[in-house]
């Protein structure tokens, strides 16, 4: 059965900086395509990042680029978000998902998402 699980979010200072975590598990391939997406209530959810399962490309939305890492962990399948510079725009649910392309309709694995905060 395959589990997506995000960790870390919360409350953040304007100008600070978090790391958010995904653990996808259930596969038995080492690489995957993973995805963050985040969505404010009342709003469609957008495609912030993703890092390719076959060659490890990595694409971010220009609301993030320049500000927002995305990276694969130590572990198995586990992708790493670093977002810095945040300000009180990128207040939303974060949510890791997995799949075979880098796209939501792309996606089949979704976690439940996490809130990230910035506000002072």
């Amino acid at each position: 059965q395959v589990q997506v699980v995000e960790s870390g979010g919360g409350l953040v200072q304007p100008g600070g900086s978090t790391r958010l975590s995904c653990v996808v598990s259930g596969f038995t391939s080492d690489y995957l395509t993973i995805a963050w997406f985040r969505q404010v209530p009342g709003k469609e959810r957008e495609d912030i990042s993703c890092i390719s399962g076959r060659n490890n490309s990595t694409y971010y939305s220009d609301s993030v680029k320049g500000r927002f890492t995305i990276s694969r962990g130590n572990a198995k399948n586990t992708v790493h978000l670093q977002m810095t510079s945040l300000q009180p725009e990128d207040t939303a649910i974060y949510y890791c998902a997995s799949g075979p392309m880098c796209t939501e309709t792309g996606m089949n694995w979704w976690g439940k998402g996490t809130l990230v905060t910035v506000s002072s």
